[in-house]
């Protein structure tokens, strides 16, 4: 399968259909409607392992595959499934997983540079899809995404399981309604500590039985040049997003949908470096986004140095280290650690909002009953948005210039919501000994969006910075 490329993949999966009687569309939904939603988790090192307990959990649905590039990792997540009295099929490569008709669904938490080929892929076979946010690498695919699950009528769930949430339901409908008035400003918090992930001298080996070609897919096929293969291709651009599209992404959606905003914003401006030391990572460690609705903003912060360099602890903001602040004209909402709490502009406890998070993979399994993409609570286009909001903050990031913190200032200080942000940034890069002379942080580009077209205005190099190059056999289609 190594060298299956996507025509003959497809190719291959529509005489598979055929064979059993059944088009590519409905092959998987013919025994779903019927009997149990029949699942394939694909990549459970990390976040992949609680989409198999979730999915435990659901009535109505049974694991029947397994499928993760590392032979160790599958072996050892198979053998704990068939010790529960669930013996599975495994495969280490997808494309011959998507040829199985025994499959309905795919659930998905690979590194976010597979999340939107896989998508695509599974819904070209006809399987229905939960992919883990964010649900893309770049805004692009993200948006061929969504045009798959529409073009091929599947049922495709974002990972972002806030959305289950019946108290932070509650709350935003509340919000809504206008009980505090109108939204000012929607902030998002990762103050989520990150330390070094330390520093090579050259290149590392793969882990023995990995295909590293097929681990790499999609993205540029570069040398491992960090300690660890694993999770820590979250902290470099050509396989993940930083902090604000790993945690953030959850804040990034809460954000935007306490503002009710369906679109992009329509200006984005980043600030942010990785200071602090000096490691193989490429992602920032320390940054704000803020992104312009013209009525209100959405301003996103990380910080992963600990609140000062003698503790391992972390800031908090009106009492949110990772979370929600929305601030309204007449009070605030923050949510934070399961809770959620109103308050009147003083800060005195206006309501507290109780609930419980739902299971999301049920809430996906209703959905591929009733075959209802509205019954999600967190469809592919949902998570599509908020994944981009993450990608337009990088890519102002990634554009941008090494500037002394006073003409960061300076640039900076017509808008009150992100000159606030800065100070109390540097405040916190003093209070982790960070010598900002050393190392500058950098300015983003501020970058204007055609919020329809979902691209740049003016920017030739802000708009080749929406998709990527991809690499033969795992090309994301122009048309899925």
């Amino acid at each position: 399968m190594k060298n299956l490329d996507r025509r003959t993949f497809l190719k291959t999966s529509v005489i598979a259909a055929t064979a059993y009687g059944l088009s590519p569309k409905s092959w998987a939904q013919t025994q779903g409607a019927n009997g149990d939603i029949r699942y394939a988790v694909v990549g459970f090192n990390g976040r992949g392992k609680a989409h198999i307990a979730d999915i435990l959990k659901v009535k109505g649905a049974r694991i029947v595959a397994l499928c993760d590039v590392d032979p160790a990792v599958l072996a050892r997540e198979a053998q704990k499934l068939k010790d529960l009295g669930h013996p599975v099929k495994t495969y280490t490569d997808v494309r011959k997983l998507l040829e199985s008709n025994e499959v309905d669904a795919i659930s998905t938490a690979t590194p976010n540079h597979w999340h939107s080929l896989i998508t695509i892929w599974s819904c070209q076979a006809g399987k229905d899809v939960y992919v883990e946010k964010p649900v893309s690498h770049n805004v692009w695919e993200g948006r061929k995404a969504v045009e798959a699950a529409r073009k091929y009528n599947r049922i495709v769930q974002s990972g972002t399981q806030n959305r289950s949430n019946t108290a932070l339901q509650s709350a935003v409908a509340w919000v809504h309604a206008g009980n505090l008035g109108k939204v000012t400003l929607a902030r998002g918090l990762c103050y989520k500590r990150r330390p070094s992930i330390g520093h090579v001298t050259g290149v590392q080996p793969i882990p023995e039985g990995l295909d590293y070609d097929l681990w790499t897919g999609p993205a540029e096929l570069e040398p491992l040049t960090r300690k660890s293969l694993h999770y820590d291709w979250h902290w470099v651009w050509n396989t993940g997003n930083g902090d604000i599209g790993n945690q953030g992404i959850h804040q990034m959606d809460i954000a935007r949908w306490f503002l009710n905003e369906k679109q992009l914003s329509a200006h984005v401006m980043s600030v942010g470096g990785r200071v602090g030391y000096v490691d193989d990572a490429t992602t920032p460690n320390t940054q704000f986004v803020h992104h312009d609705y013209g009525h209100a903003a959405l301003l996103f912060e990380v910080r992963g140095l600990p609140a000062n360099a003698g503790t391992e602890s972390m800031d908090t903001y009106l009492g949110a280290s990772v979370g929600n602040v929305i601030h309204c004209e007449g009070g605030f909402v923050v949510v934070s650690d399961g809770s959620i709490t109103a308050y009147d502009p003083s800060g005195l406890v206006l309501k507290k909002f109780e609930g419980r998070y739902l299971n999301h993979q049920e809430n996906f399994v209703a959905a591929i009953r009733s075959r209802k993409s509205s019954e999600l609570t967190a469809d592919i286009d949902e998570g599509h948005v908020s994944s981009a909001l993450c990608h337009l903050g990088n890519i102002s990031h990634r554009l941008g210039q090494e500037m002394p913190q006073e003409e960061i200032r300076e640039k900076i200080k017509g808008n009150k919501a992100s000159a606030d942000a800065c100070a109390r940034m540097l405040q916190h890069l003093a209070a982790n000994k960070v010598d900002l002379t050393k190392s500058q942080l950098i300015y983003g580009e501020p970058l204007t969006v055609d919020r329809k077209a979902e691209r740049f205005v003016g920017n030739a190099k802000a708009d080749a910075m929406l998709t990527r190059n991809y690499r033969a056999g795992y090309v994301v289609p122009e048309k899925v």
